[in-house]
């Protein structure tokens, strides 16, 4: 009897034991939860009529998470205090929106999630809830859809918001600037395409926006600007494209600051062709000054001599058509910029210039001090030009492919604005094979002439351009290997550059085509057909 009980308890401790054994380690899980959380009530209910509350519940079957909110959530109309929503960086089973702003009467409102609602677990997304009341008694139903594209490149930014203005009494041009719009939606992250929901029958002013301050507001120096010529209906059965860009920014010139002895620098925003600085300062008859625009930054260095023995100086900056400012530079004593002198680097094209850039304006060139050779020792002729604004020496001299040139600028033959010169200076640049080169003839059919046709980057940077006025033909010769988009520009007004839109002069972008992409290879040309039909 007792030996058979032991035999029981020990045939238990054996099987405890496998069990505890087999738990060890790792357990494998089962499938992954794919499935997105899912509303089970909402307080009060959505889609509700005379709200009056403050508070809004949302039930959720499962734990949640809000991300990315503030980029997400897009409320319309929008608030202008903002309401209180959680939870933020918790997991709960419910959202709570508290409203702190007095709310429009008979009016439906719209709280798009976008897809920052997730379960907490796998962040499984709940995309594009929406949750929408009324303060009167019905809500508004129509609709307004379409596209946003961008008007220079290939794809539009991502996070577009696309705006109505309500086209009453009230409305002028210059409202984008101050207030939000009437309703309000956004492309987020995904999508090209836009849908404004639950309006109201009238007349509006259609527009989107890259809002970079999320103020719902026009900013000219940051923001990306879209619109629709004229006011729609709504109703309307249209679907609209909008063309996003950047306007030119308008002409300010910044405060001037001294950079270093006699260099002034002039800082503006916008186009400086155009812009003047005069001084207004009582100066000595040998007083020279020289304007150079800085490379790296918008900036023009005001250069001057002699030096003068003062605290200020007085200058006028003006800049057609009305521009005109007075600024005072406080001026004391510092070292001068000393003459540093780059030449270019790398390959040079056959139809492109060698390149001298300095520190200091250049003044003068003693061409006899100058020697130019090729890699048989050959001397080269050569012309030289001075672009002062730019504070660069241009040499000009014909190339052929495969070569190599030998520049040798000898002691004193550069003299800069201060009388600074130069020491012995060598440089050694070449030009590639024509067989490690690419070249494309295209056949145009249809062209809305005179057209701008660039090859660009995946990024839309310009690598080859060509301006074509009266051909049915364009030519990429000497193209260095590589895959390159092809952009045509439809250049209106005939000026040989891409001409952006003006919201206030209602005035949009000029047209840009955009083909398949095409890949140039060494030693190698085709003819490729583009159909501007």
């Amino acid at each position: 009897m007792k030996k058979g009980f032991l035999n029981v308890v020990l045939a238990l401790i054996i099987v405890l034991s496998a069990i505890n054994c087999a738990n060890r380690g790792n357990p494998e899980g089962g499938p992954k939860d794919e499935t997105p959380p899912t509303v089970i009530k909402t307080e009060p209910e959505n889609y509700s009529t005379q709200f009056k509350g403050r508070e809004i519940k949302i039930y959720f079957d499962e734990y949640i998470k809000l991300e990315n909110l503030q980029k997400q959530l897009v409320i319309s109309p929008p608030l202008k205090t903002q309401p209180e929503i959680t939870p933020l960086g918790s997991a709960s089973k419910e959202i709570t929106i508290k409203i702190y702003d007095t709310l429009q009467p008979n009016t439906t409102y719209a709280f798009n999630f976008g897809n920052s609602i997730v379960d907490n677990n796998e962040g499984n997304p709940f995309p594009f809830y929406r949750y929408v009341f009324s303060t009167g008694d019905y809500i508004d139903s129509l609709k307004v859809s379409g596209k946003v594209i961008d008007a220079l490149t290939r794809k539009p930014q991502t996070f577009i918001s696309v705006m109505l203005y309500e086209a009453d009494s009230t409305f002028n041009d210059s409202i984008v600037y101050r207030e939000p719009p009437r309703y309000i939606t956004n492309t987020l992250d995904s999508l090209t395409t836009f849908t404004l929901e639950n309006l109201k029958a009238g007349t509006y002013f259609l527009m989107a926006l890259k809002d970079e301050n999320n103020d719902n507001k026009f900013q000219q120096k940051t923001d990306q600007i879209a619109f629709h010529k004229g006011f729609i209906t709504v109703p309307t059965d249209s679907t609209y494209t909008l063309k996003l860009f950047y306007e030119d920014i308008d002409f300010d010139a910044t405060r001037p600051r001294l950079l270093s002895g006699e260099k002034i620098a002039f800082g503006y925003e916008g186009d400086y062709k155009g812009m003047n600085i005069q001084i207004n300062s009582e100066v000595p008859d040998d007083f020279v000054s020289r304007v150079t625009k800085d490379p790296k930054a918008d900036t023009l260095n005001y250069w001057y001599k002699p030096r003068l023995d003062v605290d200020t100086l007085l200058f006028t900056v003006t800049h057609p058509p009305k521009f005109k400012k007075d600024f005072t530079v406080r001026i004391s004593e510092q070292k001068r910029d000393t003459l540093v002198i780059e030449g270019s680097k790398g390959g040079l094209k056959l139809d492109e210039p060698f390149r001298l850039v300095g520190s200091t304006p250049f003044d003068s060139l003693d061409v006899s001090k100058v020697h130019i050779m090729d890699k048989d020792s050959a001397s080269v002729e050569f012309r030289s030009e001075l672009d002062t604004l730019q504070n660069q020496l241009n040499f000009y001299f014909d190339k052929t492919e495969d070569n190599g040139y030998f520049i040798d600028i000898l002691p004193d033959a550069i003299t800069d604005f201060f009388g600074d010169k130069n020491d012995s200076l060598s440089f050694r640049i070449g030009t590639r094979k024509a067989s490690d080169l690419g070249s494309i003839r295209f056949y145009l059919t249809n062209p809305p002439l005179p057209l701008i046709m660039q090859l660009t980057d995946k990024n839309g940077e310009v690598k080859e351009e060509r301006y074509v006025e009266n051909s049915n033909q364009v030519d990429f010769l000497n193209v260095a290997p590589g895959v390159y988009f092809i952009r045509a520009i439809e250049d209106l007004n005939g000026n040989k550059k891409y001409d952006t839109g003006n919201y206030l002069k209602k005035i949009e972008p000029e047209p840009v085509i955009h083909f398949q992409d095409i890949e140039v290879r060494a030693d190698w040309g085709y003819p490729t057909t583009l159909n501007f039909n």
